[in-house]
């Protein structure tokens, strides 16, 4: 078959005596099956033969991933899911459907999709709209289901699913698009209002005739109030806001700039009285609008992978069913407790434990990592991630808006809800700027009206607009825009603004131990018996204990569950170890200082260095576990880095000594606390607090929630407890330990620029205000000035995005010492 005859249309081999083929430019074609040849001849019969003529390659075929899809369109037919994009299309019992199309990519793709859905019966019109790559279908349900029209669509090669924007996304969309063409009637309005004003510009006395002066006048005044009353509308609209709520924004000078050279060369034209300046009007306000389109869109560009998350959860599932049948239904159904099939290329629905197969997935959507990670039966995976591989079978452990994606959405809208110190003193300033700036722009109409009358409209136009403090009030939303999505790139979720502006001023990063520099994976390595309990016997006996707790240590116990041994009476003592009744005894697992009486432990050690556990009962030493957990594998290099930064590093654990000491010799840390307790972590942190050190603790299990609220700054791994992430002040979405120093760098990064926009927009409204007050800067000027100030300010916080982290540095090795 590789010597074959590829197809014309597909390129697969071509059967021999196959009879379908294709007549263009006076040659005869191959085909490889019918319908190859119903395509082709379509293609050619509607006039794109062009199409043949001018490819650079075959269509690309649809994989096993998107073969793997097609059980699920079926899924496109349940009432429920259809209910939130598909809607009656007029009185004879039509829907219709707007559907996202992959794959598109001319004229001649809308045009096949047309000819194949209008042969349907049952479809009554169909429309592709080529700019945004969707199609708009309505039909008959009837007659046809929704399924097979996808069907129909992927049987040509193309990918669809509805697209039904919430109303948060179609008021932004509408607001886009009356944006653009506001623009585009400000950018036309002004190049004609120029044409007309610069022939009055350039010419001597005498050389135009009063006529031309009074038809350029009014044609000008014609082209200027559509600028004026649609393009500028969100510029007066703003202002009588700020004015109801007495809060004095940039939009109240600008609406008076704009406004009154408006109204002053109205009433100029009419009665043939003073100056005409619809041309600074115009030009004023395209630049303005233009600023501010150019920061919107650098603001959407920025936080596009954060609202991207909101719609990362596939739509449908297939649910095991008791019987081992399986259905497929829409994701949003799915409960706690599901048993949930993801096969090869399809996203998983939900969060879940895996209870069959292993597989590589993809989790970059969440964590910013691109490389696929392998997990196995018993691993936890988020809803979200594509699966790459092999088939899985998981059991939903969160569904919905109970899902680890929504929270992640909250966490970012709180973060967004709230603004950090430095941008609400530039807010204030920008407040009793425009307060000043009133009263400045008063003092000077005054003075110019004692000066030269006929210069005092244009004097005062000009301080209006070139010290509209737009830049001042941009300097520091435009940077946190920017250092927010540059850190949810690199899997650094900020749940409070604050956090970024004082992770940039840190001094000092304590991290806890287990789940923090390690990797929270205990295994037990060793059981060593007291008395005459077997090791098997011991094992099952800590398992029963550790069943219902949360600690990474209780992961080491759990293949050695006994289903006949339930512990009854569970009491959990932070930093300690865990208490419970079984058959009658009083048993504890812990440290020995906790499991049994002072004086039994005071003649105790633990049988070699490292992490060890004492099981007791009724106070009677009966086992040591030996437990070992690696190493984070970026965790010498993040503390090398962190250490060449100029930061003291410190562990601070509630960890054996043997152990902690064992670690921070490891990683080259030199300050270190071992055996410490939640209180007496929380009062290490006043401690350094109380110095004037600004604090960033790392930690991850509900021990960490009393130091993670208390720390200037509290980061989350990956893996934490619930609690522990609401407490923090930022999460790491990547088991990356080195983010944090990338999160560090962003943060100071981002107070950089901040500063810098600040210093710039003070000192470009400083220097302009003098000199408009002096008559030396013409309306037009000013609003170019005041624009490229705003342009300054956003383009030099865009820096952010293009931000990429340095080499960490590596450190030598020294003798660490405790404290």
């Amino acid at each position: 078959m590789s010597d074959a005859t590829p197809c014309y249309h597909c390129g697969n081999p071509v059967p021999a005596g196959a009879p379908w083929s294709i007549s263009l430019d006076e040659h005869t074609h191959p085909l490889c099956c019918p319908g190859c040849e119903a395509v082709a001849h379509a293609i050619v019969d509607g006039g794109l033969e062009s199409y043949y003529r001018y490819r650079t390659e075959l269509p690309e075929r649809p994989d096993e991933r998107q073969a793997a899809k097609a059980d699920t369109w079926s899924v496109f037919d349940d009432p429920g899911l259809q209910a939130q994009f598909v809607h009656p299309d007029g009185d004879e019992g039509n829907v219709k459907a707007t559907l996202a199309i992959e794959g598109i990519t001319c004229a001649a793709c809308a045009w096949l999709i047309e000819h194949r859905l209008n042969a349907l019966e049952g479809v009554t019109s169909s429309a592709v709209n080529l700019t945004h790559h969707r199609l708009r279908v309505s039909w008959n349900p009837q007659q046809l289901k929704l399924s097979q029209l996808l069907a129909e669509l992927a049987a040509i090669g193309y990918d669809a699913q509805p697209y039904e924007p919430d109303q948060a996304q179609a008021r932004m969309q509408h607001e886009e698009r009356m944006n653009v063409r506001r623009l585009i009637i400000a950018a036309v309005g002004m190049m004609q209002v120029m044409m007309f004003s610069i022939p009055i510009y350039v010419s001597g006395p005498g050389e135009i005739s009063d006529d031309f002066y009074a038809l350029f006048h009014w044609l000008s005044f014609a082209l200027a109030t559509p600028v004026v009353f649609f393009s500028a509308q969100p510029f007066f609209r703003n202002a009588l806001r700020d004015l109801r709520t007495g809060v004095l924004g940039m939009d109240v000078p600008v609406s008076l700039a704009i406004g009154g050279a408006y109204l002053a060369s109205s009433y100029a034209v009419m009665f043939n009285v003073g100056e005409v300046y619809f041309d600074s009007v115009a030009m004023f306000t395209f630049f303005l609008l233009f600023a501010r389109y150019v920061e919107g869109r650098a603001r959407r560009r920025s936080g596009h992978s954060g609202n991207a998350l909101s719609g990362v959860l596939p739509i449908s599932a297939t649910r095991l069913e008791s019987d081992g049948s399986e259905r497929i239904l829409p994701a949003s159904e799915l409960a706690p407790g599901d048993r949930v099939l993801i096969k090869p290329g399809h996203g998983v629905p939900a969060d879940g434990i895996i209870e069959e197969g292993e597989s590589s997935l993809d989790e970059s959507m969440l964590t910013g990592e691109y490389l696929p990670v392998t997990r196995r039966v018993g691993d936890r995976i988020t809803g979200g991630s594509q699966n790459m591989e092999n088939p899985l079978v998981i059991r939903v452990t969160h569904a919905g808006r109970d899902a680890r994606v929504a929270g992640i959405v909250d966490l970012t809208d709180r973060a967004f809800a709230s603004r950090p110190r430095l941008a609400q003193m530039a807010a204030r300033m920008a407040h009793l700027f425009v307060l000043r700036l009133l009263l400045v722009t008063a003092c000077v109409t005054i003075a110019w009206w004692f000066i030269d009358p006929s210069r005092m409209l244009w004097v005062l136009l000009s301080v209006l607009v070139v010290t509209c403090p737009c830049a001042l009030a941009l300097a520091t939303p435009a940077a946190l825009t920017a250092g927010h999505g540059q850190l949810r790139k690199r899997g650094v979720l900020i749940t409070r603004a604050d956090a970024m502006e004082t992770l940039s001023n840190v001094t000092r990063v304590i991290f806890d131990k287990t789940g923090t520099l390690t990797r929270g994976e205990m295994q037990l390595t060793q059981t060593q018996p007291l008395g005459e309990l077997t090791a098997e016997r011991a094992r099952a006996i800590a398992a029963a204990l550790e069943a219902h707790s949360e600690h990474p240590i209780a992961r080491a116990f759990r293949p050695f569950r006994d289903a006949t041994l339930q512990a009854k009476d569970i009491h959990s003592y932070t930093g300690q170890g865990l208490e419970g009744s079984l058959n009658g005894a009083r048993w504890r697992l812990g440290k020995h200082e906790f499991a049994v009486d002072d004086a039994v432990a005071s003649s105790m050690s633990a049988p070699a260095k490292g992490q060890w556990l004492l099981l007791s009962e009724n106070g009677i030493p009966r086992a040591w576990f030996g437990l070992h957990d690696g190493v984070r594998d970026d965790a010498a290099a993040t503390i090398a880095a962190l250490q060449a930064q100029g930061l003291n590093v410190e562990l601070l654990s509630g960890d054996t000594r043997d152990a902690v000491e064992s670690l921070a010799s490891q990683l080259n840390i030199t300050t270190w606390h071992a055996g410490t307790s939640p209180e007496g972590k929380l009062a290490r942190m006043k401690q350094l607090q109380a110095a004037g050190e600004t604090v960033v603790m790392i930690g991850d299990g509900i021990n960490d929630v009393p130091v993670l609220a208390g720390a200037d700054v509290a980061i989350a791994m990956n893996g934490a407890t619930d609690l522990a992430r609401t407490r923090a002040d930022a999460v790491l979405l990547s088991p990356r330990l080195m983010r944090i120093f990338e999160a560090i760098e962003i943060s100071r990064a981002t107070r950089s620029i901040m500063r810098q926009n600040m210093i710039w927009s003070v000192c470009y409204n400083v220097s302009a205000l003098p000199l408009a007050a002096m008559g030396l800067v013409p309306p037009w000027l000013a609003a170019i000035g005041m624009s490229l100030s705003s342009l300054v300010v956003v383009g030099n916080a865009l820096r952010l995005s293009r931000w990429r982290p340095q080499p960490a540095p590596t450190l030598g090795t020294s003798t660490p010492v405790t404290a």
